[in-house]
């Protein structure tokens, strides 16, 4: 008489899931440097208005550093939803649409931000 031992159901899926825990610390911890450093400059004295924020985005590092925040933020978002959307809806023609719907609201968001941010 055989022994068997474990599940014998049919693993299916997607198996992003190192890549996409690995992305999702990389693009936070991205994130929240990019916050210290925000508040640091915020922080320093002086009347918080419009001349002191160009000034703090002026500088070519830290529209390189937003930038590369914004590109984080916008993965960081996709595979936070996409996870949801794959783990909770099951139709997949209605998963498809959010995915898509998703995706185009991401890239929109994130294009407005680039150009709010190259307009300084």
């Amino acid at each position: 008489m055989a022994i068997e031992h474990g599940s014998k159901r049919l693993v299916v899926g997607a198996s992003y899931g190192l890549r996409d825990w690995l992305a999702q610390r990389i693009t936070a911890v991205l994130m929240a440097l990019f916050t210290v450093v925000l508040l640091v400059q915020v922080l320093m004295p002086g009347e918080i208005g419009y001349d002191k924020w160009a000034g703090i985005f002026a500088a070519q590092w830290m529209k390189f550093l937003t930038f590369s925040v914004i590109v984080a933020l916008t993965w960081h978002a996709w595979v936070g939803v996409r996870d949801i959307w794959m783990d909770y809806v099951k139709p997949v023609g209605i998963r498809l649409a959010l995915h898509v719907f998703s995706l185009v609201w991401l890239v929109g968001c994130a294009g407005w931000a680039i150009q709010v941010l190259w307009r300084l």
